[in-house]
Protein backbone atom coordinates (compact mmCIF):
# COMPACT_ATOMS: atom_id res chain seq x y z
CA UNK A 1 0.00 0.00 0.00
CA UNK A 2 0.92 3.68 -0.90
CA UNK A 3 0.62 6.37 1.15
CA UNK A 4 -1.79 7.28 -1.38
CA UNK A 5 -3.58 4.11 -1.21
CA UNK A 6 -4.21 4.98 2.19
CA UNK A 7 -5.08 8.58 2.00
CA UNK A 8 -7.91 7.64 -0.48
CA UNK A 9 -8.85 5.13 2.47
CA UNK A 10 -9.37 7.90 4.96
CA UNK A 11 -11.01 9.80 2.73
CA UNK A 12 -13.80 7.09 1.71
CA UNK A 13 -14.12 6.63 5.49
CA UNK A 14 -16.97 8.97 6.84
CA UNK A 15 -19.33 8.88 9.90
CA UNK A 16 -22.34 6.88 8.96
CA UNK A 17 -25.55 8.06 10.27
CA UNK A 18 -27.96 5.35 8.06
CA UNK A 19 -27.81 1.80 8.08
CA UNK A 20 -29.31 -1.13 6.19
CA UNK A 21 -30.08 -3.97 8.66
CA UNK A 22 -28.20 -6.86 6.51
CA UNK A 23 -25.63 -8.29 9.48
CA UNK A 24 -22.21 -8.17 7.91
CA UNK A 25 -20.47 -11.32 8.37
CA UNK A 26 -19.13 -12.81 11.47
CA UNK A 27 -15.36 -13.89 9.68
CA UNK A 28 -15.49 -9.98 8.24
CA UNK A 29 -16.00 -8.77 11.79
CA UNK A 30 -13.30 -10.83 12.97
CA UNK A 31 -11.18 -9.65 10.18
CA UNK A 32 -11.47 -6.08 11.24
CA UNK A 33 -11.04 -6.47 14.99
CA UNK A 34 -7.97 -8.63 13.75
CA UNK A 35 -6.60 -5.92 11.36
CA UNK A 36 -7.05 -2.81 14.47
CA UNK A 37 -5.45 -4.88 17.17
CA UNK A 38 -2.41 -4.26 15.66
CA UNK A 39 -2.30 -0.38 16.41
CA UNK A 40 0.30 0.16 19.15
CA UNK A 41 -0.16 1.10 22.89
CA UNK A 42 1.97 1.83 25.46
CA UNK A 43 3.95 -0.61 26.82
CA UNK A 44 2.24 -3.13 24.59
CA UNK A 45 -0.84 -2.83 27.02
CA UNK A 46 -3.20 -3.24 24.36
CA UNK A 47 -5.81 -2.29 27.27
CA UNK A 48 -9.10 -2.40 24.33
CA UNK A 49 -11.88 -4.99 25.13
CA UNK A 50 -14.75 -5.15 22.93
CA UNK A 51 -18.23 -6.59 23.61
CA UNK A 52 -20.16 -7.13 20.23
CA UNK A 53 -23.60 -7.28 19.51
CA UNK A 54 -25.34 -9.17 16.36
CA UNK A 55 -28.90 -9.96 15.46
CA UNK A 56 -31.63 -10.05 18.48
CA UNK A 57 -29.13 -8.67 21.01
CA UNK A 58 -28.57 -5.23 18.91
CA UNK A 59 -31.73 -5.09 18.87
CA UNK A 60 -32.39 -5.71 22.11
CA UNK A 61 -30.01 -3.66 23.87
CA UNK A 62 -30.97 -0.82 21.34
CA UNK A 63 -34.65 -0.80 22.46
CA UNK A 64 -33.74 -0.29 26.56
CA UNK A 65 -30.80 2.23 25.70
CA UNK A 66 -33.68 4.19 24.29
CA UNK A 67 -35.92 3.67 26.65
CA UNK A 68 -32.18 4.63 29.16
CA UNK A 69 -31.93 8.18 26.99
CA UNK A 70 -35.34 8.93 28.08
CA UNK A 71 -35.22 8.72 31.41
CA UNK A 72 -31.74 7.86 32.47
CA UNK A 73 -29.06 10.83 33.16
CA UNK A 74 -25.69 11.43 31.32
CA UNK A 75 -22.82 9.78 33.53
CA UNK A 76 -20.38 8.89 31.85
CA UNK A 77 -16.79 7.00 33.07
CA UNK A 78 -14.65 9.35 31.46
CA UNK A 79 -15.56 13.08 31.85
CA UNK A 80 -16.67 14.95 28.55
CA UNK A 81 -15.17 17.80 27.35
CA UNK A 82 -15.94 20.90 29.46
CA UNK A 83 -16.38 23.01 26.49
CA UNK A 84 -15.66 23.89 22.87
CA UNK A 85 -14.06 26.81 22.03
CA UNK A 86 -12.51 28.60 18.93
CA UNK A 87 -11.89 26.64 15.41
CA UNK A 88 -13.09 23.61 17.54
CA UNK A 89 -16.51 25.04 18.04
CA UNK A 90 -16.59 25.99 14.82
CA UNK A 91 -15.64 22.75 13.38
CA UNK A 92 -18.57 21.24 15.59
CA UNK A 93 -21.31 23.30 14.60
CA UNK A 94 -20.45 23.05 11.15
CA UNK A 95 -20.76 19.33 11.39
CA UNK A 96 -24.13 20.06 13.37
CA UNK A 97 -25.46 22.05 10.92
CA UNK A 98 -24.60 20.06 7.89
CA UNK A 99 -26.12 16.63 9.67
CA UNK A 100 -29.62 19.11 10.17
CA UNK A 101 -29.67 20.38 6.76
CA UNK A 102 -28.87 17.08 5.26
CA UNK A 103 -32.38 15.38 7.47
CA UNK A 104 -34.46 19.17 6.82
CA UNK A 105 -34.01 19.96 10.52
CA UNK A 106 -34.66 23.61 10.51
CA UNK A 107 -32.65 26.51 12.45
CA UNK A 108 -34.95 26.58 15.92
CA UNK A 109 -36.62 22.97 15.39
CA UNK A 110 -35.47 21.73 18.93
CA UNK A 111 -38.34 18.58 18.03
CA UNK A 112 -36.23 17.80 15.37
CA UNK A 113 -33.11 17.85 16.60
CA UNK A 114 -34.45 16.32 19.65
CA UNK A 115 -35.53 13.32 17.65
CA UNK A 116 -31.77 13.29 15.48
CA UNK A 117 -29.93 13.33 18.55
CA UNK A 118 -32.18 10.53 19.71
CA UNK A 119 -31.29 8.63 16.59
CA UNK A 120 -27.56 8.40 18.64
CA UNK A 121 -29.15 5.71 21.03
CA UNK A 122 -31.17 3.94 18.35
CA UNK A 123 -27.48 3.20 16.70
CA UNK A 124 -28.61 4.89 13.65
CA UNK A 125 -30.14 1.43 12.82
CA UNK A 126 -26.58 -0.47 12.87
CA UNK A 127 -26.90 -4.23 12.89
CA UNK A 128 -23.59 -4.76 14.87
CA UNK A 129 -22.51 -2.52 18.06
CA UNK A 130 -19.45 -2.45 19.82
CA UNK A 131 -18.41 -1.71 23.56
CA UNK A 132 -15.49 -0.16 24.02
CA UNK A 133 -13.78 -0.62 27.23
CA UNK A 134 -10.26 -0.01 29.03
CA UNK A 135 -8.64 -0.81 32.54
CA UNK A 136 -9.57 2.27 35.10
CA UNK A 137 -6.21 2.02 36.79
CA UNK A 138 -4.37 2.70 32.96
CA UNK A 139 -6.28 6.42 33.05
CA UNK A 140 -6.05 8.63 30.35
CA UNK A 141 -3.13 6.81 28.32
CA UNK A 142 -5.44 3.81 28.52
CA UNK A 143 -8.38 5.94 27.28
CA UNK A 144 -5.35 7.15 24.65
CA UNK A 145 -4.44 3.44 23.62
CA UNK A 146 -8.04 2.94 22.52
CA UNK A 147 -8.72 5.63 20.43
CA UNK A 148 -5.77 4.59 18.31
CA UNK A 149 -8.05 0.93 18.32
CA UNK A 150 -11.41 2.48 17.69
CA UNK A 151 -9.20 4.57 14.36
CA UNK A 152 -8.25 1.02 12.97
CA UNK A 153 -11.61 -0.37 13.60
CA UNK A 154 -13.08 2.05 11.46
CA UNK A 155 -10.75 1.99 8.86
CA UNK A 156 -10.39 -1.92 8.81
CA UNK A 157 -14.09 -1.54 8.57
CA UNK A 158 -13.95 0.57 5.45
CA UNK A 159 -11.34 -1.23 3.85
CA UNK A 160 -14.03 -4.21 4.27
CA UNK A 161 -16.60 -2.20 2.62
CA UNK A 162 -18.25 -1.41 6.13
CA UNK A 163 -19.37 1.60 7.30
CA UNK A 164 -18.80 2.84 10.89
CA UNK A 165 -19.72 5.41 13.60
CA UNK A 166 -17.37 6.01 17.05
CA UNK A 167 -20.21 7.29 19.72
CA UNK A 168 -19.82 9.09 22.64
CA UNK A 169 -23.12 9.82 23.01
CA UNK A 170 -23.58 6.05 24.50
CA UNK A 171 -21.21 6.05 26.54
CA UNK A 172 -22.71 8.97 28.43
CA UNK A 173 -24.98 6.00 29.65
CA UNK A 174 -21.78 4.38 31.71
CA UNK A 175 -23.92 2.96 34.81
CA UNK A 176 -26.62 1.27 32.26
CA UNK A 177 -24.00 -0.11 30.24
CA UNK A 178 -22.29 -1.56 32.90
CA UNK A 179 -25.67 -2.95 33.82
CA UNK A 180 -26.55 -4.29 31.24
CA UNK A 181 -23.49 -6.37 29.81
CA UNK A 182 -22.16 -7.05 33.39
CA UNK A 183 -19.00 -4.88 33.32
CA UNK A 184 -16.78 -4.40 35.63
CA UNK A 185 -16.22 -1.49 37.32
CA UNK A 186 -12.68 -1.50 37.05
CA UNK A 187 -13.08 -0.68 33.23
CA UNK A 188 -14.27 1.83 31.87
CA UNK A 189 -16.71 2.80 29.23
CA UNK A 190 -14.99 4.51 26.48
CA UNK A 191 -17.65 4.64 23.56
CA UNK A 192 -19.65 2.39 21.11
CA UNK A 193 -18.74 1.65 17.23
CA UNK A 194 -22.05 1.30 15.22
CA UNK A 195 -21.42 -0.39 12.36
CA UNK A 196 -23.07 -2.24 9.24
CA UNK A 197 -23.35 -1.41 5.93
CA UNK A 198 -24.83 1.85 4.80
CA UNK A 199 -27.71 3.09 3.13
CA UNK A 200 -26.68 5.28 0.68
CA UNK A 201 -29.83 6.56 0.35
CA UNK A 202 -30.51 7.99 3.63
CA UNK A 203 -30.40 11.66 3.46
CA UNK A 204 -28.04 11.74 6.93
CA UNK A 205 -25.12 9.98 4.55
CA UNK A 206 -25.54 13.04 2.05
CA UNK A 207 -22.91 14.70 3.77
CA UNK A 208 -18.70 15.29 4.12
CA UNK A 209 -17.41 16.93 6.88
CA UNK A 210 -13.96 19.10 5.21
CA UNK A 211 -10.34 18.54 7.60
CA UNK A 212 -7.78 21.14 8.70
CA UNK A 213 -5.35 21.54 6.39
CA UNK A 214 -1.71 20.54 6.87
CA UNK A 215 -0.81 23.88 8.17
CA UNK A 216 -3.33 24.42 10.71
CA UNK A 217 -2.26 21.52 11.99
CA UNK A 218 1.82 21.67 12.56
CA UNK A 219 3.78 24.05 14.32
CA UNK A 220 6.84 23.51 12.40
CA UNK A 221 10.26 23.88 14.24
CA UNK A 222 13.67 23.57 12.37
Amino acid sequence: MTLDDFDTLMAQRFSCRGFRPDPVPRDVIEGIVGAARRVPSWCNAQPWQVILTSGEETDRFRAALIEEARTGTHDPDLAFPTGYSGAYRDRRRTCGWQLYEAVGVEKGDRDGSARQMMENFALFGAPHCAIVTSPAELGAYGALDCGGFVTAFTLAAQAAGVASIPQAAVASHAPFLHRWFDIPEDRLVLCAISFGYADPDHPANGFRTERAGVGDIVDWRG
